[in-house]
């Protein structure tokens, strides 16, 4: 049920991520209105009380509107594109969060755009996937206006376990893209000394049980191991959307003028990944072409593996 006192909320991107963050908002008492390129995917959260729209503009008339789409074009597409959020020439919601992962300059023309209408606009991505989300361990960044931000933390709260204000402009956005730098280079290492371990004996499950209860251990190697033990990749982040984040802290790393010599490296692990094919499995994927590169045949091996993501009750 609803509650009228609290602001009514447009989403744009029903996605996995998106999908389950609207429906946080859904439990929480949120009048929520959703928009996503393909109608059939919001469905679920029209089981859930969310109205469902046609077009990013049908949401202007909505107190705050968050977006969580794939790329900068996508962000400029539902913001200012045909039928965007912010072509109505009567109406505007008073504030935007973003949650994309784009780049900076694509978000200062959003933002400009959005600040030109009188709309406060706040750059707020997210760290976690699906499985995250169900175990309320979300984090979010936020940079923007700081009343803005004080108007909108409620709301954020309700996504998961913390909200970090990190600054004016576009700040966020360097936070979130160098967090999914670090997504890369950790998994790559993982998956070289993980396969170091089994060649040499050690059993996958033996090795990553020692490592996360050790001080090197992370919520984000715990949560990887069951794919990287029981070869299981279901996709919750792609190569391709890995690579496209590399490519992004490059490009920030470039502008900054800060050398990072082992995320060249690893963007060309990936980007190879990609030009090979492995387009749609998960990004932990990437063992079973080390394992061939290492000389190795593995296989599953089909035991229960803790990824430290229970459901929140």
């Amino acid at each position: 049920m609803t509650d009228s006192s609290l602001p009514t909320i447009g989403w744009i991107g029903a996605g996995r991520m998106g999908l389950q963050l609207a429906q946080r908002l859904l439990r929480a008492g949120y009048d929520v209105a959703v928009y996503n390129r393909t109608k059939a995917k919001a469905e679920p959260l029209a089981a859930s009380g969310a109205t469902i729209v046609d077009h990013p503009i049908d949401l202007a008339g909505r107190d705050i509107v968050f977006s969580m789409v794939s790329t900068g074009a996508d962000l400029e597409q539902v913001m200012l594109g045909e039928r965007g959020l912010l072509t109505d020439p009567a109406t505007t919601p008073r504030i935007i969060g973003d949650s994309s992962t784009v780049d900076t300059e694509t978000s200062k023309r959003v933002r400009a755009a959005a600040e030109e209408r009188g709309v406060g606009f706040l750059a707020t991505p997210v760290s976690g996937n699906p499985k995250v989300i169900a175990a309320g361990k979300l984090t979010v960044a936020v940079s923007g206006p700081r009343a803005v931000f004080e108007e909108v933390e409620p709301v954020l709260q309700t996504w998961g376990r913390g909200v970090t204000y990190v600054g004016e402009g576009e700040l966020a956005r360097i936070v979130k893209i160098a967090h999914n730098v670090m997504l890369g280079v950790v998994i790559q290492n993982l998956i070289e000394i993980t396969l170091l371990a089994e060649k040499a004996g050690v059993r996958r499950s033996d090795f990553l049980s020692f490592f996360n209860d050790s001080v090197m251990g992370s919520a984000f190697t715990r949560y990887k191991s069951p794919a990287l033990v029981n070869l299981d990749f279901a996709a919750t982040f792609t190569n391709v959307l890995l690579c496209k984040d590399l490519d992004l802290g490059l490009a920030a790393a470039h502008d900054l003028g800060v050398v990072m010599p082992v995320t060249s490296a690893t963007r060309q692990v990936v980007a190879s990944e990609v030009g090979d094919g492995n387009t749609e499995q998960d990004f932990s994927s990437l063992i079973m072409t080390w394992a061939k590169h290492s000389g190795m045949s593995i296989e599953s091996e089909n035991v229960p593996v803790d990824d430290g993501l229970a459901p929140e009750e």
